[in-house]
């Protein structure tokens, strides 16, 4: 009987059609249609997409959790939208010359740093990749509050002024907090090269152990 309920949560992390991973995969399927929608300048549209998006990534978190639904594939659909979002996003508004390519570049530069973490992992014999850090979710979601502000903030009027300013708040915190994300996944890469030569600094985990991730929650994929 053990076993069996062994292989229960085994089984259930293994499922595809969940509520959680439908609304993600919904999210998904919005990407191109918002990038055009940035595009053709058909800004309250785009505005409403995108909080859907963020209504529905606070929701399958929610309903994953309440329902016992907590998969492998959202582990990966959850962090992949988010990162689809902002590029889109990022690509959008560098077209319409609304940030500057520094900041695309900025991010991008910062994705293409953390790569190797991945497969750095798992060739020390660790399952998954490294847990997704508290100060990576903050990075996201200040850039995710930022592009939208920004977008308002092309507008003309008092409320495009103010929404500007604090478009731009978010979006210099947002690019700041992702990098230390990346600092610290890296640092936690070393932890586990350290140990897998056969000296591991004070507390790090022998291999077969997850990844040590500090203060974490939500996916396995670093953001």
């Amino acid at each position: 009987m053990s076993t069996e309920a062994g292989r229960a949560p085994e089984a259930a992390r293994d499922r595809i059609f969940t509520v959680p991973n439908l609304l993600s995969m919904a999210r998904l399927v919005g990407v191109p249609f918002f990038l055009w929608l940035v595009l053709v300048e058909q800004d309250w549209w785009a505005l409403g997409l995108l909080v859907f998006a963020g209504l529905s990534d606070w929701l399958d978190g929610k309903l994953a959790r309440a329902l016992n639904q907590t998969s492998k594939l959202g582990m990966l659909l959850d962090p992949a939208a988010d990162r689809l979002y902002i590029f889109a996003t990022l690509v959008g508004l560098t077209v319409r010359d609304i940030i500057p390519l520094w900041l695309l570049i900025a991010l991008v530069a910062r994705e293409v740093a953390i790569v190797p973490i991945a497969p750095i992992v798992r060739r020390l014999g660790y399952g998954g990749a490294l847990p997704v850090h508290f100060i990576g979710k903050a990075g996201t979601m200040c850039l995710l509050y930022a592009f939208p502000l920004l977008l308002l903030g092309d507008h003309d009027g008092a409320a495009g002024t103010a929404a500007k300013v604090i478009g731009w708040s978010f979006a210099i915190w947002g690019t700041a907090l992702y990098w230390w994300a990346a600092v610290l996944y890296w640092a936690q890469t070393r932890q586990l090269v350290l140990a897998g030569r056969g000296a591991p600094p004070d507390g790090a985990p022998g291999p077969g152990a997850r990844p040590p991730a500090g203060e974490q929650k939500g996916a396995e994929t670093p953001r």
